[in-house]
């Protein structure tokens, strides 16, 4: 299994920013897959879920609204569009298989400061 989060970086509060994770090793039309963050000094919070199909999404409270998961089965890859960031999104955003207690990637770190 392996995952690679990228598309991370600066923004300031209110912009935008667009998470990949590239997986391989594994059937990934088959998994449904899930993002979560890490903000410094705090545990791993769970982001979203998106199922196999990408039919069913969920989110978390704190980004509904504001984030979108998707994904693309053809190219294997998962999606995070992040809008309308916050000083309190600044976290580093891992992709994992399955659950948030699946196999994750390295992360990619966003930081959203003015």
């Amino acid at each position: 299994v392996q995952l690679v989060e990228s598309g991370g970086g600066l923004v300031q509060p209110g912009g935008s920013l667009r998470l990949s994770c590239a997986a391989s090793g594994f059937t990934f039309s088959t998994y449904g897959m899930t993002w979560v963050r890490q903000a410094p000094g705090k545990g791993l919070e769970w982001v979203s879920d998106i199922s196999s199909s990408g039919a069913a999404r969920y989110y978390a409270d704190s980004v509904k609204g504001r984030f979108t998961i998707s994904r693309d089965n053809a190219k294997n890859t998962l999606y995070l569009q992040m809008n309308s960031l916050k000083p309190e999104d600044t976290a580093l955003y891992y992709c994992a298989r399955g659950s948030r207690y699946g196999p994750r990637g390295q992360g990619t770190q966003v930081t959203v400061s003015s």
